[in-house]
């Protein structure tokens, strides 16, 4: 059940991207994260009231450290982005899964298994061989913003499974991610000049902050509730969404390599299950 979430979360992340890419000719990259963080943060106000969850928490300290990591990276993205092609920032911020293992053996001593660890790595080969991203010389400083995406991401990630471990609500885990974002986002997008949007733009931001808001929700039940690598690696799907998304709304073709590169995402995501179920039963 949590890898399930974890697919749920990716296919609404990948529609969260479809509605960043089509507000990216309307909107600025600090508007696009305000609305992200804004739609979001009502959102969980309202369902906080609905399912009588208090906003008020007794981690705040957990709680401030995955909201600050988890917004710097999103913006780190967003910055990689308009320096690079947008396939090779995405390929940067989808190191966060090997990040996440590692940084559970040199913080949390966990002991991960040769083939759940071999599986991560698989899957990041799929990642950079679906996205054939390349890198120009004057392209560095995004590319190490950009990796610094998936490195910081991951800390929140980690944040994430703490926070579940400590009996946090999802609700709320999103709550105070969606409030950092919205401060931040704010002070990037007054930096900047404003767009009023129309129908159909505004119908593009309330989609961003819809998808990005559910898919938060999701992705945060299934580190709560799963096991952390299991969860990361899980989250590549959202590249095979993306693809799809792609062929649908844009036209694009995939190649035989392509193909190749999804059948490694998913047997990634399989294996680290199987390895981890190993190891449960050992």
């Amino acid at each position: 059940m949590p890898a399930l979430w974890m697919i749920i979360a990716s296919f609404l992340f990948a529609c969260m991207g479809v509605c960043v890419k089509l507000g990216a000719a309307r909107f600025s990259t600090g508007e696009l994260v305000f609305y992200r963080g804004f739609i979001s943060l009502l959102m969980m106000l309202v369902a906080a009231r609905a399912a009588k969850v208090s906003l008020r928490t007794p981690h705040w300290r957990m709680q401030l450290s995955r909201s600050v990591s988890g917004s710097i990276a999103l913006m780190c993205y967003f910055f990689a982005i308009g320096l690079l092609p947008l396939a090779t920032a995405a390929t940067l911020s989808y190191t966060s899964p090997i990040f996440v293992a590692i940084l559970l053996v040199l913080l949390f001593g966990e002991r991960l298994r040769p083939s759940a660890a071999l599986a991560v790595l698989i899957g990041f080969a799929g990642v950079v061989l679906l996205l054939r991203p390349t890198l120009q010389p004057g392209q560095w400083l995004g590319a190490v913003v950009g990796l610094g995406a998936g490195l910081i991401a991951s800390l929140a990630y980690i944040s994430v499974r703490e926070l579940g471990k400590a009996g946090e609500p999802e609700i709320r885990t999103v709550f105070w991610f969606s409030t950092v974002t919205t401060a931040l986002g704010a002070g990037w997008a007054l930096a900047d000049a404003l767009h009023l949007p129309d129908g159909e733009g505004l119908a593009i931001l309330i989609g961003v902050g819809l998808f990005g808001g559910l898919a938060q929700l999701a992705m945060t039940r299934s580190y709560r509730l799963g096991k952390t690598v299991v969860s990361a690696a899980f989250s590549y799907s959202t590249v095979i969404f993306a693809s799809l998304f792609g062929m649908l709304i844009w036209d694009e073709t995939l190649p035989l390599s392509a193909w190749l590169a999804i059948g490694l995402i998913i047997a990634s995501g399989i294996a680290v299950s199987l390895a981890s179920r190993t190891r449960a039963s050992d």
